[in-house]
């Protein structure tokens, strides 16, 4: 695999570590029986947003990595927000799109590697999956 796979932004993303809420209004796990990524998002949510975020994850860096910026993006966005920002993702992976979100920018040495999209889409389908619709 290609070196620029797990640069060195998706390296410091993926040791920022990560944090559950105890306390949370909603929660999402999901697991990816191909590779056995696991994660885990928790959310607070005030108004029909999200609050606060929170996850766990047991998986490699690109998914720790993803988890990192599906976090940092929430706060602030709804159930519509969070599905918005997983179709950038995956669109990202699939073609020359731009994202929205520019964060997204770092997953673009993954296109290649379709085996490995899943890796980076597990953390925004599980904050979808944890967001309620409203």
């Amino acid at each position: 695999m290609s070196s620029d796979l797990y640069g060195e932004r998706i390296k410091e993303l993926a040791g920022a570590g990560s944090h559950r809420l105890h306390d949370a209004d909603a929660s999402a796990r999901l697991d990816n029986p191909l590779c056995g990524d696991t994660i885990v998002v928790d959310v607070m949510m005030a108004d029909g947003k999200v609050a606060e975020v929170g996850h766990g994850v047991k998986g490699c860096l690109l998914c720790k990595a993803a988890a990192a910026i599906a976090s940092h993006q929430a706060p602030g966005m709804d159930h519509a927000a969070a599905t918005r920002m997983l179709e950038q993702v995956s669109a990202l992976l699939k073609s020359r799109a731009g994202p929205e979100f520019p964060d997204l920018a770092v997953f673009v040495p993954v296109r290649p590697h379709k085996s490995r999209h899943d890796c980076v889409l597990l953390p925004f389908k599980a904050l979808v999956k944890a967001i309620p619709a409203a």
